[in-house]
């Protein structure tokens, strides 16, 4: 059987044991960075699977995420983080974690090896065409996750499929594959290093993406996110007040009359008359701020109000 590289020996992990802590410390952080910079290789796949999602998510069909251990601990962070960030309904959002929700007490390696068990719960999912599932396995070869993902494409669902090994298994099955070419581990074979973290970062900037696809993003801001705390409610009034050029008391009082919603928010700080005629602009420009904005300035320079 040929050695996987996620199994193989790093160059620089010879006598490990016997190196000064901070020796210890500087090849870990070495390939951490390495292991960061293999997702630059991934970028266009990466996109490519953004459009996927954005494009699954604004016809009102479901992400998925499926797998075990360390990397369905990286999807389980992207999954979670998602209706927060960027407004997305929590119910468009599953996520199967090999072994459940037990797992976040002890995470068990028999689990990842049930393909059956993962076939199930697809079924149970009723995920099917018009969803999508993210399947990810940092060797491509996981049970569960390839499991998982044979289950969902009999069903129609369109796949993705992140690994960190060439040529492996999950990757040739789906319809988007990402590959993110880690080094070995320092630690062979703990890939919660090097190829956890590239997971994560591929994650982070496909969600990101799909999220601008899907007109959550402004400039820098994330101007869909659900605000559920002081801190958001505060993020909010400052994202309205510096797309506006309001100040902090106008932008808190256009907060007020949309209930914290902040694409609303700053049409009424621009000149909106309401919440309704914020929305109703809102919806004429596809949900997506700048068009919006352009079009209010269009009518105020016209002299009607909206």
């Amino acid at each position: 059987m040929a050695e996987k590289r996620t199994e193989a020996l790093h160059a620089n992990a010879g006598g490990l044991d016997e190196r000064e802590p901070g020796a210890v410390l500087g090849i870990l952080a070495d390939a951490q960075i390495e292991a960061a910079g293999a997702v630059k290789g991934a970028i266009p796949a990466i996109a490519a699977a953004a459009s996927l999602v954005a494009e699954t998510l604004a016809s009102g069909g479901r992400l998925a995420y499926a797998a075990a251990g360390s990397s369905g601990l990286m999807a389980l962070a992207d999954a979670l983080e998602l209706p927060g960030t960027y407004g997305i309904s929590r119910d468009r959002i599953v996520i199967l974690f090999a072994g459940g929700a037990a797992a976040l007490n002890d995470m068990a390696g028999a689990p990842e090896d049930d393909a059956a068990g993962a076939a199930r719960e697809v079924a149970d999912a009723a995920l099917g065409a018009g969803d999508c599932l993210i399947a990810l396995s940092a060797s491509g070869s996981t049970p569960y996750a390839l499991g998982a993902l044979k289950a969902a494409a009999d069903r129609g669902v369109r796949t993705i499929a992140i690994a960190n090994n060439a040529g492996s298994e999950l990757l040739s099955l789906a319809a988007i594959p990402v590959l993110l070419s880690t080094p070995p581990e320092v630690i062979a074979g703990s890939t919660r290093m090097g190829a956890g973290t590239a997971q994560k970062i591929a994650l982070n900037m496909m969600s990101t993406l799909a999220g601008v696809h899907l007109g959550h993003v402004h400039d820098g801001y994330m101007v869909n996110l659900f605000v559920d705390n002081a801190k958001l409610r505060g993020r909010a009034a400052r994202m309205v007040a510096s797309v506006t050029g309001c100040d902090e008391a106008t932008a808190l009082a256009a907060l007020g009359q949309t209930e914290g919603r902040v694409k609303p928010a700053v049409l009424i700080a621009a000149g909106a008359a309401d919440a309704a005629a914020a929305e109703g602009l809102l919806d004429k420009a596809g949900r997506r701020l700048r068009p919006a904005l352009s079009r209010l300035h269009t009518l105020e320079g016209s002299g009607s109000r909206p």
